[in-house]
C-alpha cells in the first residue's frame, strides 16, 4: 500500500477556492480502482494549511490517479496556482 501526504499552504484569500476545488475533486479520487482513501483536511489553527491524506493500492494506482486528465485540469490547473507551496511525501505501509 502507498501512501501519499501532500502538504499545501495556500495563498491568502484563496482558501475557500481551494477546498471547494478539494471537495470537488476528492469524490473523483475516492471512486478510482486503486484508491483506498482519500481525505482532505484543513488546519484547525491556520486555515491556509490543507493536507491530504491519500492511500493506493500500489504504484501503478497513484500513477493513474496522477495521470487523470482532471487531476491536471483541477489539481495542476487550478489549485496549484492558488498555492505558496506544496510537498508530497510518499509512505510504504509496513505493519
Amino acid at each position: 500500500m502507498l501512501v501519499v501526504v501532500a502538504e499545501y499552504t495556500v495563498k491568502p484569500g484563496n482558501e475557500a477556492r481551494v477546498v471547494e476545488l478539494l471537495q470537488k475533486w476528492a469524490p473523483m479520487s475516492r471512486e478510482e480502482p486503486g484508491c483506498a482513501n482519500f481525505i482532505v483536511n484543513q488546519s484547525v489553527d491556520d486555515p491556509r494549511k490543507i493536507l491530504l491524506y491519500e492511500q493506493y493500492v500500489d504504484d501503478d494506482a497513484f500513477a493513474a490517479h496522477a495521470a487523470r486528465p482532471e487531476f491536471k485540469d483541477i489539481v495542476l490547473g487550478q489549485v496549484a496556482p492558488l498555492l505558496e507551496n506544496r510537498v508530497r511525501h510518499l509512505y510504504r505501509v509496513v505493519g
